[in-house]
């Protein structure tokens, strides 16, 4: 078996944490799985499920915030950082922590948007989705836009979320507690490319 960046990092998290320090504000990097990732760069589209998930969250949980590239520890899973397109908190949450990386601890939900290009199947599909589950987030929720489906994952143990549930575009969207909201998904199909 071929070794991975998860058992030879390519860099300490340290070292990391001084380079995205450094990077250009047009650069976005993340530390997945041991790996250096620059994350792509978001189209309009990406913008505008955001913009959705922010409204519906407004209107159903209004004393919560959702947080847009929300940098995380992912320490659990091989001391990794990772940005997630939005995070759900409680208002403020996120308010003294140290650093553009913060605890994971008391973050409800994470959302990755796919982008299109050839990384995403790896990186959104897998390695930030085992990352969650690994830091203890309860719900990771992946808004698909290849396969045109909201794929809701809940109940972290072991580093692994135990529950999948699929949702197509347009469907009403189960988030189960401690989010406990239902979404409705139909503008999603406004936004197929």
């Amino acid at each position: 078996m071929t070794p991975s960046f998860a058992d030879h990092p390519q860099m300490t998290v340290e070292e990391f944490e001084e380079l995205a320090r450094r990077a250009p504000e047009t650069v976005s990097l993340e530390f997945v799985q041991g790996k250096l990732e620059v994350k792509p760069v978001p189209d309009q589209l990406h913008g505008a499920i955001i913009v959705w998930l922010i409204r519906q969250c407004m209107q159903h949980r209004p004393e919560l915030a959702v947080y847009p590239e929300q940098g995380l520890k992912v320490d659990a899973y091989r001391a990794g950082r990772a940005r997630a397109d939005a995070a759900l908190a409680p208002f403020d949450h996120y308010i003294g922590q140290m650093g553009e990386w913060a605890d994971p601890a008391g973050t409800l939900l994470v959302m990755e948007v796919t982008s299109h290009d050839a990384d995403t199947d790896r990186r959104d599909r897998q390695e930030k989705r085992d990352g969650y589950a690994a830091a203890g987030i309860p719900v990771y929720l992946l808004i698909d836009r290849d396969a045109h489906e909201v794929v809701v994952y809940a109940e972290p143990a072991r580093g692994k979320y135990a529950r999948r549930s699929t949702y197509p575009y347009g469907a009403a969207v189960e988030l189960p507690e401690p989010v406990g909201m239902t979404l409705d998904s139909a503008k999603l199909k406004d936004y197929v490319r």
